[in-house]
């Protein structure tokens, strides 16, 4: 089978691509790194040929409510009339769970334009919903940091490892469209709040986290639900304390 991967050079993408590859697929990496441009449609046609199933892991690069609506809006029908006009039988988007929950926040909005696009295309699509990934806890930690403090939500999470979403992602891009939305999430569930102050202090990081429930999650305010589910079709694996262990032997390698 060929597979084209929209957004293959980033992190569930490169991944992705090594395990394809590693089941002897034709992978097409697509970026702008390689040429191909969703948002202007350049290089897509000739990506795109003969492709059986295309994975979109693509995201904005700006994260303004008004450049992340554009970003899902246009690169979501660029890449779904080169889809149909290329014959392509699975179309396979990844979001996250709590999109529809989230519309304060311009980011959720942006993707749940992206997701009535795909299911209003008329091509085979499976959505995967995901949980925030284990790799993104630095990054939030930095978005509430003010001097030492850290304020985030105590709301609940449900952090998932890049490996097992890529695992999942994998294994969704071999089996028949769902023509619904599949929902993975990682094994275990915590406070936002907590989990930081966890990563932070496995880390040597002097910074404090205090707990804040009006404290916004890319524009929007959380309740305990908004970040989890209870009906996860895949449980990733790797919990908080296995990921930390390999990301800091990763890096003393």
């Amino acid at each position: 089978m060929k597979f084209v991967i929209i957004g293959g050079t980033g992190l569930i993408g490169s991944k992705t691509v090594e395990r394809l590859r590693k089941r002897g697929h034709d992978v097409v990496v697509a970026s702008p790194n390689t040429g191909v441009n969703v948002m202007t449609g350049e290089g897509l046609a000739e990506a795109l040929e003969g492709a059986d199933v295309v994975i979109d892991l693509a995201n904005s690069p700006s994260f303004e409510d008004k450049a992340v609506l554009e970003f899902f809006d246009t690169a979501g029908r660029n890449l779904l009339a080169a889809e149909r006009k290329s014959g392509v039988r699975h179309h396979i988007a990844l979001s996250v769970v709590g999109t529809e929950r989230l519309q304060e926040s311009g980011y959720f909005r942006g993707k749940l334009v992206q997701e009535k696009l795909i299911r209003e295309s008329g091509i085979p699509f499976t959505i995967i919903h995901s949980t925030q990934f284990m790799e993104f806890l630095a990054g939030i930690a930095q978005s509430g940091t003010v001097g030492q403090t850290v304020r985030l939500s105590p709301a609940y999470v449900q952090p998932i490892a890049s490996d097992d979403v890529a695992d999942a992602v994998t294994e969704i891009a071999l089996s028949a469209p769902a023509n619904a939305t599949i929902e993975i999430a990682g094994p275990e569930r915590s406070k936002l709040s907590d989990l930081v102050a966890r990563y932070l202090r496995a880390s040597g990081d002097a910074r404090t986290v205090e707990p804040d429930p009006e404290a916004r999650y890319f524009g929007a305010r959380l309740s305990d639900n908004s970040l989890v589910t209870d009906d996860a079709q895949r449980l990733g694996s790797i919990t908080f304390e296995q990921w930390f262990a390999a990301q800091k032997q990763s890096r003393t390698a």
